[in-house]
């Protein structure tokens, strides 16, 4: 964590110098003993969340390019004077195991256009969608499919 906090300090400086640096050391230290002592944060679960990054990176770059097609599909449903908008509430079963993992997902629905988590307990999420047709797959998305992958990494 010492090195995330150090990174962002730097990154956020806008320059590196050797007083940036040897500041941005002293303060990530700190922060990172603060996490450490009233977080829970550990070493372990450091280098767990290290071991997970390509999958998280993977993640994140699906969850963009669903964000496009979702804002492709609202748009048409807008857009489209025929077409009679059919708002759904929906239960996504899940079989996700960490409260993490099952909010990365609900948040992930939520970000994307034209749905919206509306509870979120543990075996499942119900789920408001502006049309039936953006309800289609939500159990088995590939969110999911990448989120039981990072929970197997132990």
């Amino acid at each position: 964590m010492f090195v995330v906090f150090l990174l962002l300090w730097i990154l956020l400086n806008g320059r590196v110098t050797m007083e940036i640096v040897i500041l941005g050391a002293i303060f990530s230290a700190a922060f990172d003993l603060f996490a450490r002592k009233y977080l829970g944060r550990t070493l372990k679960g450091d280098l767990k969340w290290l071991r997970r990054a390509p999958l998280l990176a993977k993640y994140l770059i699906v969850l963009l390019f669903e964000i496009v097609k979702a804002n492709r599909d609202v748009i048409r449903l807008v857009l489209s004077p025929s077409q009679e908008v059919e708002p759904r509430l929906v239960e996504v079963r899940t079989d996700l195991k960490s409260d993490s993992a099952r909010s990365m997902l609900a948040n992930s629905i939520t970000l994307t256009p034209g749905t919206i988590t509306v509870k979120l307990k543990s075996g499942y999420l119900q789920v408001h969608c502006l049309d039936r047709s953006l309800s289609e797959g939500l159990g088995d998305s590939s969110f999911v499919r990448i989120l039981r992958e990072m929970e197997a990494i132990e």
